[in-house]
């Protein structure tokens, strides 16, 4: 082969790396431009029909119980449940999937158990939903007992982020340098020393992170807190809200683990398998306020994640 011939070769291939690198720019730049018309388009038609349903009778619609008609019905009892909910899944899944996450990568050993596990752990955060359901339907409501209550319904969405946290755990505590734990252990640290004074700290934004966003997956399920039956109807709250004293006396007796509950998914598919209009309208402004929630979690990992490696330099 001449160097001719060689040299021409390697052009051609050059230029078509570089044409199929190009169309794929183009590929990706139309698929998230498509992406990005339709979602805004879809969160536009939820503020125009929404918006103005929940301002117009600020703040009743928030504080105010669902009803039969549709201009008296709110969602105070859907967001209060939301967030009670959420206290108990973050309350059972933090330290449950953080502990794992720093058990299999810093402390199991290498064989084929844990990557049994590891493979199973990665593989259950792809588990439909409803599957959760039906799990905490037997094993929660009937074998153990607890019923159609909040704590049911926390334990079953940490059981659907517990994988994420697992996950998300194991992949910040990976991404701190080797160095950082031989320097722990020539001043000599323990093993825990060394994990709860150097790695953990420089991991804590990474695992909020996550966390966060498992939550902010969590607040939006339906169809696991439908299966263990959930209410589209409440007219009260689990814990007593007329004074500030009655509310943390309420909240700490945790009595209200034990009461049937909604969630503000819940009460949105209640509104719009009704037929009347004016339903449509106040489970779009539902929308609207699920939707804020989340994404004010998801600005308070971005802050988290911001303010833990701030200053941070390997």
């Amino acid at each position: 082969m001449t160097g001719g011939k060689l040299a021409h070769d390697v052009q051609s291939d050059l230029s078509r790396r570089k044409l199929i690198d190009a169309i794929f720019v183009i590929v990706g730049m139309v698929a998230l431009l498509v992406a990005t018309i339709v979602l805004l388009t879809l969160i536009t038609s939820l503020a125009v029909r929404g918006v103005p349903r929940a301002t117009l009778n600020f703040p009743e619609f928030f504080f105010t119980f669902a009803s039969r008609r549709p201009t008296a019905a709110g969602i105070y009892a859907a967001w209060v449940g939301s967030a009670l909910v959420m206290v108990v899944t973050a309350c059972t899944a933090v330290p449950l999937g953080v502990a794992a996450g720093i058990y299999l990568e810093e402390y199991a050993r290498k064989n084929w158990v844990s990557d049994l596990i590891e493979i199973n752990v990665t593989n259950l955060a792809g588990v439909p939903s409803i599957i959760y359901g039906l799990l905490a339907l037997g094993v929660l409501n009937q074998g153990l007992k607890l019923g159609e209550s909040i704590l049911t319904a926390g334990i079953t969405l940490a059981l659907l982020i517990l994988p994420v946290v697992i996950v998300t755990t194991r992949e910040a505590l990976r991404a701190i340098p080797l160095s950082l734990r031989e320097a722990a252990y020539a001043v000599g640290a323990t093993k825990w020393r060394m994990i709860w004074d150097h790695i953990l700290p420089y991991a804590t934004g990474s695992i909020l992170t996550g966390v966060i966003i498992g939550l902010s997956r969590a607040i939006g399920e339906t169809a696991p807190l439908i299966t263990i039956g959930a209410l589209t109807f409440i007219a009260f709250l689990p814990v007593n809200t007329e004074s500030l004293p009655a509310f943390i006396s309420s909240f700490l007796s945790f009595a209200w683990l034990k009461e049937p509950f909604t969630v503000m998914p819940i009460q949105m598919f209640n509104w719009v398998s009704r037929p009347e209009p004016a339903f449509q309208d106040n489970a779009a402004a539902a929308g609207i306020v699920l939707l804020l929630m989340t994404l004010a979690m998801n600005g308070v990992a971005i802050y988290l994640r911001y303010r833990f490696r701030k200053g941070i330099k390997w």
